[in-house]
């Protein structure tokens, strides 16, 4: 794969993965949002979809509540859209802040409410597997207004046993992904992230040994399986020491810087 371009970096705190997220989002809605009648004029138009994935290691309600505001709260755009924050649970629901211009939901009472809610950007905060039907039927009825999934708690691994409902999961282009990794070695272990921003490829980035400059060591197309990302690691690793396989995904950049 080819890495000759300057990519962007991985964030190493929490407000530099926000704010990175915020302004890919923000990139990617612009049109769709300041534009609201272009969507409808012509019946075949794409939904706009896209999908946003921080990792926490606090996944509470208070704590998805709070990233959530950040990301999504005072959007500058040039219409002050209204954003609709559909949450798992009512319990959720009940804890979400109250901000101007934000409205928030619980998924399940879709059904009963959707006549009397209009809104610019609809997004599924957190949503499971599980929830994917009522998804779909809330996305079609908000035809042709723009999408995001924040947080899904399904794995990109599980998508391929989705079924119909993993090729509608595939249709939410993600605009904003890391995921912390770390691979042991017999005598050394050395951390990374695979990182999407905006339209960029996907990149494998390794702590550099010594320091903690991460390095973009591979680059790919599409969203890369985790055999793929382990074979690169492996083959980098094993460079410099004997290696056991024991790549091992971890949730916990953004909650300790």
């Amino acid at each position: 794969c080819s890495i000759s371009r300057i990519p962007t970096k991985p964030p190493t705190t929490k407000e530099e993965a926000i704010l990175q997220a915020k302004n890919s989002l923000l990139s990617t809605l612009a049109k769709p949002l300041q534009n609201p009648k272009l969507t409808g004029k012509f019946k075949k138009l794409k939904q706009p979809r896209y999908r946003v994935e921080i990792p926490v290691i606090d996944d509470s309600v208070s704590s998805l509540s709070e990233l959530a505001l950040q990301v999504f709260d005072e959007m500058p755009v040039r219409k002050k859209a209204k954003i609709l924050l559909l949450w798992p649970n009512g319990e959720s629901t009940q804890t979400a802040s109250n901000a101007t211009g934000i409205l928030n939901m619980d998924l399940s009472s879709w059904v009963l409410d959707k006549g009397v809610i209009s809104p610019d950007l609809a997004v599924f905060l957190s949503p499971k597997a599980s929830q994917l039907e009522i998804i779909k039927t809330v996305s079609d009825s908000l035809y042709p207004k723009p999408l995001v999934i924040f947080n899904p708690q399904w794995s990109f691994e599980e998508e391929s046993d989705l079924g119909e409902m993993g090729r509608f999961v595939g249709s939410f282009q993600v605009v904003y992904s890391f995921m912390g990794l770390e691979v042991r070695g017999v005598v050394s272990k050395r951390r990374g992230v695979i990182f999407k921003h905006g339209n960029e490829m996907w990149d494998v980035f390794v702590e550099e040994e010594g320091d903690k400059e991460m390095r973009l060591v591979s680059s790919f197309k599409t969203r890369p399986s985790m055999g793929e990302v382990e074979n690169v690691l492996y083959n980098l690793m094993a460079m410099n020491s004997p290696i056991t396989k024991s790549a091992k995904f971890f949730k916990d950049l953004v909650s300790n810087v």
